[in-house]
């Protein structure tokens, strides 16, 4: 396991309990960006899963697992924390969930969609990424993927006129970029869409859908300064590549 996947797992590991009461409770802060930001934007360029064999790369403690079982998809998954793995299977106990890592997909057979949530920035090897997704898509299948907006996370926040805002900075550097998640210091890579877009191609995929995650209406009510500042400035980004 390479060091950042062993940085990602312990993290994870320490993370698990608290981000899964973050994500299964009603209003806490993170539960803008996930339920009221990005799977909404992931679900509707998933569009009808039922009867779809779907691999959940990624899959945390099983919250998309559940809720795509519910809408009849057939769900495998794997994430490289143990911690939030032993969480997915008391959640989703029917399902086949397993401890493995995006350059070493634990399974062999084929699915017709891999969906990646908020995890490929977590890799630095696209190309490692894309072979072994190709390994597991049936021909013409789809990767889904969200990831955050290149240009949003290249911004630094600042004031003007009182306000808060957000000012780009350095787009076009690639880079480790450092942040907190509660009380554990966690990374991610910086890509630009140039980078993105030249990865899909290169390792033989096709984009075919691309949406700039927006949040839904109940997000003004429960979080009126969220929602005024991201639904302005793009915050998550979801791809549907197809592949060749």
């Amino acid at each position: 396991m390479k060091t950042d996947e062993k940085i990602v797992s312990k993290n994870y590991d320490k993370l698990a309990n608290s981000y899964h009461n973050m994500r299964t409770k009603e209003n806490p802060d993170g539960w803008f960006f996930n339920e009221l930001l990005e799977m909404p934007a992931m679900l509707e360029i998933l569009g009808n899963v039922k009867g779809k064999k779907i691999l959940d790369f990624g899959c945390g403690t099983g919250i998309y697992a559940k809720l795509l079982t519910k809408k009849g998809a057939k769900i495998k998954g794997f994430d490289i924390s143990k911690e939030m793995i032993k969480i997915a299977r008391e959640e989703n106990p029917s399902l086949d969930l397993k401890v493995g890592s995006g350059y070493q997909i634990p399974f062999r057979e084929k699915f017709d969609i891999v969906m990646a949530p908020l995890v490929v920035h977590y890799l630095k090897d696209w190309d490692k990424m894309f072979k072994e997704i190709r390994r597991v898509l049936k021909d013409k299948g789809y990767f889904v993927f969200s990831t955050g907006n290149p240009v949003s996370e290249s911004s630094e926040k600042a004031k003007r006129k009182g306000k808060k805002v957000k000012i780009l900075t350095d787009y076009f550097t690639e880079k480790k970029v450092y942040s907190k998640c509660g009380n554990v210091k966690n990374f991610s890579y910086h890509l630009t869409y140039e980078t993105i877009i030249k990865k899909i191609l290169k390792n033989g995929f096709e984009i075919v859908d691309y949406k700039d995650a927006f949040p839904v209406k109940k997000a003004k009510k429960l979080f009126p300064d969220y929602y005024e500042r991201y639904s302005k400035i793009p915050f998550f980004t979801v791809w549907k590549v197809m592949k060749r």
